[in-house]
């Protein structure tokens, strides 16, 4: 029997409205007990403890948008680093994108995604799988098959499922299964070959640009099809103002939607570029700062229900390339924390909103059993120095790509341990 106590603790969790002193008893890898009272004579001999000292415990964060690039691409990032930079990071949940080579669109790599997770026993990893054999937008995959196998939902990841009609029948389909399906809302014909936001930076440094209504009209388009099918959808990084207002609205029509969006959307806009800065070129791209601010009231108010790190690794001769013909996608698994608390300490959005953006909520919307500090519920937890003061530095990244235009950034918010199933398997250096 595996015990580990952790005294001295704030206990933070919005999903339950817990917010007060106390401790935290973990036993074979689930939550015993918790509470103010627990341990206020003293912990029992033979029981491995933690003292937290007051710092905030919340359940670990659940990242329900990566790329972790196995198999296929381990050079650039493989399940083992990405695990080590989500415990450095205090994410204990990782839901991979199914873009890998070979696409994860069969069973048997749905089955080797989830065997890998528990070997290396850093975080839990779930794959999404894809929606279309091979990615390709024209054939369905065996959804329910691949759900029985453990796939937590289907999408083409990076790519948009163009054709209405394929994604009517995906729609369909999924909806017999009560599966769920997540779109990359992008219309190609509009946002090809388009490199940063349509505007005035991309005309004066003469880059074709993606307009902001690239996202708008395919996301309309699909909120059309979810009221036609009754399927459950989720829209991805979600960057433009129309897009967080077409979602309100298809909220509050009573459709099964959902919708998550990432830091550099909130935290960055597309000045980042700067002068032709690849290391600031996502997909979709850095918008205006109107489309900034939209994002973050979205989050304030549920609009936008979770935040992803969208983890993108890539190596320097990716990025390192003329605007056009350069990867897009930054690494973000080591600064979701951080740059989450950003908006609190900005005043926002509160910290329990927030938290629940990268918490309960993501694992609500994929049906994970995490997320939460309850008992009977996983000892999946991090522990957060929520004010502590540092400067975000690629080079201390677990990840083995470092692209990140957030480096050098000043931040506040840490997690200085990361608990996985009652086992420790973080701690902060300093």
């Amino acid at each position: 029997m595996s015990r580990l106590a952790l005294v001295n603790a704030r206990l933070l969790d919005p999903a339950g409205g817990r917010d007060h002193p106390g401790g935290l008893l973990a036993v074979d890898g689930r939550i015993a007990d918790l509470g103010p009272a627990l341990f206020a004579d003293g912990v029992p001999e033979g029981i491995e403890t933690v003292d937290c000292h007051g710092l905030a415990l919340i359940p670990g964060l659940v990242d329900m948008r990566a790329q972790l690039r196995e198999p296929g691409a381990e050079h650039l990032e493989n399940m083992a680093t990405a695990s080590q930079a989500a415990a450095a990071g205090g994410v204990t949940t990782i839901v991979c994108l199914p873009n890998t080579d070979p696409p994860i669109d069969d069973v048997a790599l749905v089955e080797f995604v989830r065997r890998r997770g528990r070997e290396i026993g850093l975080a839990n990893i779930h794959p999404y799988a894809a929606a279309t054999k091979g990615l390709a937008g024209k054939e369905l995959t065996e959804m329910g098959l691949l759900a029985d196998a453990g796939a937590v939902a289907f999408t083409d990841g990076t790519r948009a499922i163009a054709s209405a009609g394929i994604l009517r029948r995906a729609m369909s389909y999924a909806r017999t299964f009560d599966l769920l399906l997540v779109q990359h809302p992008e219309e190609p014909t509009l946002s090809h070959p388009g490199g940063m936001n349509e505007g005035e930076i991309a005309t004066r440094l003469g880059l074709p640009g993606i307009p902001a209504m690239a996202e708008v009209v395919l996301l309309e388009r699909d909120l059309r099809l979810a009221e036609l099918t009754g399927a459950r959808y989720h829209a991805a990084h979600v960057s433009t103002a129309g897009a967080v207002e077409a979602i309100r609205a298809a909220k509050a029509r009573g459709l099964r939607v959902s919708c998550d969006t990432a830091p550099p959307y909130f935290a960055l806009n597309e000045t980042a570029v700067g002068d032709y800065r690849t290391f600031a070129k996502l997909s979709p791209p850095l918008r205006s700062d109107g489309d900034r601010r939209a994002v973050v009231a979205g989050i304030a108010d549920g609009t936008i229900d979770a935040i992803a790190s969208d983890h993108a690794p890539h190596d320097q001769d990716s990025k390192r390339l003329p605007f056009s013909s350069a990867a897009s996608g930054i690494v973000g698994l080591e600064t979701l924390l951080p740059l989450v608390l950003e908006l609190v300490h900005q005043g926002d959005v509160p910290l329990e909103r927030a938290l629940d953006a990268v918490g309960r909520a993501p694992a609500r919307i994929l049906g994970l059993d995490c997320g939460r500090l309850e008992v009977g519920a996983p000892a999946d937890l991090a522990l957060v120095d929520i004010d502590r003061p540092w400067r975000i530095a690629v080079d201390r990244f677990r990840s083995k790509s470092k692209n990140s235009p957030f480096d050098g950034r000043p931040v506040q918010g840490r997690a200085m341990l990361t608990v996985l199933g009652g086992r420790v398997v973080h701690r902060a250096r300093d």
